[in-house]
């Protein structure tokens, strides 16, 4: 009520202004008026007034202006005063009135009491001025009418680009971008056994576990404590790619902070924090960690790093599945686009390696269980391949404006390009039989990019390792690409397993790094290749030299969440 409290006394001016006299038809001989000074200028106003009458001040509303007397001009306003309800009673609603000040403008809270004195005594005077209006012994209050505002002229804008300056891993083979990728080009397997709890009576006992990991310099041991590894994997991931951009903390006392933004989702969100109030309540509500519910949200880790940071831009998680950091990437570059952001941090975590989680994926018969090599496990387009192999970590790339970067001297990694989402609509956790929403996502990306199909010379694909997805993804492409004779196709989750909603921004970082390099990794563990493969276009299991042109990478979920980003060298000479 304290809304209506502020705005009662407000519109009950503005109608018994509108009440006490007509607007356009005055004239002399409704009123009288005197020959004096006062009466000289409400003759002036009544003439300007029938001139605006005549020149149309009140277009389309089917009734002649000078007719437009107190009554009618409220019914002609009252499709948009009926949306105010009690806000524009003339009587005040009753809370209004029978306080004494008002909450919002009263005592010091926002205006002080200067402002404070919007209480009752307008309302009363308004009542005064209408009766004496009634009586004819009142003169105008004058409404002046506003002209319509003239149409801008838009100028047609440079489009704003978005570049990589940035970029922070967590992952099984390594912490920082370089390590992680020299072992992804020399082949090596982050599968291994789980170390983390008992998994001995589990079917799969496998997994891209992360062994070692430190949140020292990164994250305070007060919040290292109690937060679920999702966000611990999150804001490390985060402040290491500020780090690797260039953002000292001189540089960040110089950025424009409600123009800096996160943008950094899981698909699973704080699963051991959630689990852990579970166990807690089976004894008591007591028991329940306080922050059970913050720590387990997705969002919430987005939401951490931006107070670290002090960044007041765009801050939100987007969740959709396995798909979720290329819709967070591309997401985050829109807002940069769109000019509400410079600077974004964008990507995924997910920490889903417990036993919650390790259950879940096994009841869904989605894992591999080749327990007894693990190393092999994870075999993307092999004929032998029983499933994916569950992964942990976050990827994080740091997204800037070409502009705002090349001010600050930053060096630029690579150039994003554009994207696209879409659903099939078809199935919770199987793919589209004919890769319908695939295709449809990568023609949209490309078209959204401006990009030629022709251009498109490396595809880090989604390739999870399950019997259907991977064929499908594969004839997607080759409907897509397949004309293209520089074209390469590998799968990084051959090496670290599927890192769920994580997958995209660690993959991101891998395609940017192949590049920054000139080199793409190999793809491991194709011993028997499906028929319908075409060897010539995928890597195999050594690295290969590849002068990339634009390169796409592919992110599904279940759901039937379809995502694909596109990412090129940075040339200064494409600036127009």
């Amino acid at each position: 009520m304290a809304f209506a409290a502020a705005a009662s006394p407000l519109c009950t001016w503005l109608i018994a202004a509108c009440v006490s006299q007509t607007v356009a038809g005055l004239s002399s001989e409704n009123y009288p008026v005197s020959s004096g000074p006062l009466g000289r200028r409400l003759r002036r106003r009544i003439a300007r007034s029938k001139k605006l009458a005549a020149e149309g001040w009140f277009p389309n509303v089917g009734i002649q202006a000078g007719a437009l007397s107190g009554q009618n001009l409220v019914a002609f306003c009252e499709s948009g005063l009926s949306e105010l309800g009690s806000f524009c009673s003339l009587e005040g609603c009753p809370e209004y009135n029978s306080s004494k000040h008002s909450p919002l403008f009263g005592d010091g809270f926002l205006f002080g009491e200067g402002f404070g004195g919007l209480g009752s005594k307008p309302v009363r005077a308004a009542r005064r001025r209408l009766s004496k209006a009634a009586a004819g012994k009142a003169t105008a209050i004058a409404v002046q009418p506003v002209r319509g505002t003239p149409e801008k002229k838009t100028t047609a804008t440079k489009q704003r680009r978005v570049v990589v300056t940035g970029m922070g891993v967590v992952s099984c083979l390594g912490h920082d971008p370089q390590t992680f990728y020299d072992n992804l080009l020399e082949g090596k397997s982050g599968i291994t056994e789980i170390e983390g709890f008992d998994c001995k009576d589990f079917p799969t006992r496998i997994a891209g576990e992360i062994k070692s990991f430190s949140t020292d310099g990164w994250v305070a041991a007060k919040f290292a404590r109690r937060m679920d590894k999702f966000m611990l994997y999150l804001l490390t991931a985060g402040k290491k790619a500020l780090a690797d951009g260039g953002l000292t903390e001189e540089v960040m006392k110089e950025l424009d902070k409600t123009k800096c933004g996160v943008l950094i989702g899981s698909a699973m969100g704080g699963m051991q924090v959630f689990n852990d109030a579970v166990e807690a309540l089976r004894v008591s509500y007591r028991k329940m960690n306080p922050f059970c519910v913050p720590f387990a949200t997705t969002n919430m880790g987005s939401a951490m790093l931006a107070m670290d940071l002090g960044w007041m831009g765009p801050n939100y998680s987007i969740s959709t599945a396995c798909a979720t950091s290329n819709f967070c990437i591309l997401s985050a570059a829109n807002h940069i686009i769109r000019g509400e952001a410079d600077v974004m941090l964008s990507g995924g975590s997910d920490a889903a390696i417990i036993p919650i989680g390790l259950g879940g994926f096994v009841a869904c018969r989605a894992l591999s269980q080749r327990n007894e090599d693990p190393m092999k496990a994870s075999r993307p387009w092999d004929t032998e391949r029983d499933g994916f192999v569950l992964g942990e970590g976050a990827g994080v790339l740091l997204l800037e404006e070409l502009e705002h970067a090349k001010s600050r001297g930053a060096e630029i990694y690579a150039e994003f390009l554009g994207g696209s989402f879409t659903c099939d609509a078809y199935h919770m956790t199987e793919p589209h039989p004919d890769g319908a929403g695939v295709v449809l996502c990568i023609e949209k990306a490309l078209t959204q990019a401006g990009v030629s199909r022709q251009d498109v010379n490396y595809v880090n694909a989604h390739a999870t390792s399950t019997r259907a997805g991977d064929l499908q993804e594969y004839k997607a492409l080759m409907r897509s690409f397949g004309k293209n004779t520089e074209l390469k196709v590998n799968s990084t989750k051959s090496m670290i397993g599927h890192l769920l909603g994580a997958s995209g921004g660690v993959e991101a970082i891998a395609t940017v790094q192949a590049i920054r390099t000139g080199w793409v990794h190999p793809n491991i563990n194709i011993e028997s290749p499906e028929s319908e493969l075409d060897m010539n276009v995928i890597v195999g299991s050594q690295k290969q030299r590849l002068d990339i042109k634009v390169a796409l990478s592919n992110s599904f979920g279940f759901g039937g969440h379809n995502s694909s980003v596109l990412f090129a060298p940075y040339e200064e000479s494409n600036e127009v």
